[in-house]
């Protein structure tokens, strides 16, 4: 037998190293193994797939606003090891969960949007998402962004993927609401300068590539900044975030 289907075997079980089943109580059937499954959402393709995704972590799973399809806690459900084994963080959980995509907040419009371009680091997906919680905005992503379902985005997010609208939006902006604000590097207006009365999104692209002409735009805006190039685009999106918060208590 080659190695390739030993591997293939050895995925397909819950088994730890010494052979015996992680489950604790009944023991999988291998092909209902719920470790199988959390491997293969580590993936997109299998994320978009399935239409879910996994937590790890206890203060994860209390951010959750909808019920687990599947909870897996140490001691509990399954092995200490086997946690180990299929989380993606650095140190392992005590508790892992299985969630469906459609119990994500639906779509609505609000009086700020962070619309991302191609933004494809999970990290400022997700904190783009924190973010958004923080002063109460939408999200919309266009294609080509980091699944916010990820492992790495959700931690970037923190829970507040649970309390944030999130949206799908290309070239035409479609689902874009209010004025289109983009965010450029270099000329634009003073961001400050800008009258962000009424609904806003700010339009931004990925840090290597901003955003192409073809993304249309009401006006484009600069941050000042004094000596690095440019800013992180989580760290832009935070700051749009906060003039437009500012200008309302003015």
């Amino acid at each position: 037998m080659s190695v390739k289907k030993v591997a293939s075997r050895r995925v397909a079980r819950c088994s730890l190293a010494d052979g015996r089943c992680g489950r604790l109580g009944s023991p999988c059937r291998s092909g209902r193994c719920i470790a199988r499954t959390v491997r293969r959402l580590h993936d997109r393709r299998w994320r978009d797939k399935l239409g879910l995704f996994v937590v790890e972590g206890e203060d994860a799973l209390e951010a959750a606003t909808a019920e687990p399809v599947e909870i897996l806690r140490a001691g509990a459900e399954v092995e200490p090891r086997l946690l180990a084994e299929v989380a993606t963080g650095a140190h392992p959980p005590r508790v892992i969960a299985v969630f469906r995509h459609e119990d994500l907040p639906p779509w609505e419009e609000r009086r700020a949007t962070l619309a991302l371009w191609r933004v494809g680091d999970p990290g400022n997906v997700g904190t783009l998402i924190r973010t958004a919680d923080a002063f109460g905005a939408a999200v919309a992503l266009s294609p080509g962004c980091a699944d916010p379902a990820s492992p790495k985005a959700l931690r970037a997010s923190a829970g507040s993927i649970w309390r944030v609208p999130l949206g799908a939006w290309d070239a035409r902006n479609s689902l874009l609401p209010g004025r289109r604000v983009a965010l450029v590097a270099h000329g634009g207006e003073p961001l400050e300068s800008l009258d962000l009365a009424g609904r806003v999104t700010f339009l931004l692209g990925s840090e290597r590539g901003g955003l192409p002409a073809e993304v249309s735009r009401d006006v484009e805006a600069r941050i000042a900044i004094e000596r690095a190039e440019s800013l992180n685009v989580a760290a832009a999106g935070a700051i749009a975030l906060y003039e437009l918060a500012r200008c309302e208590s003015v």
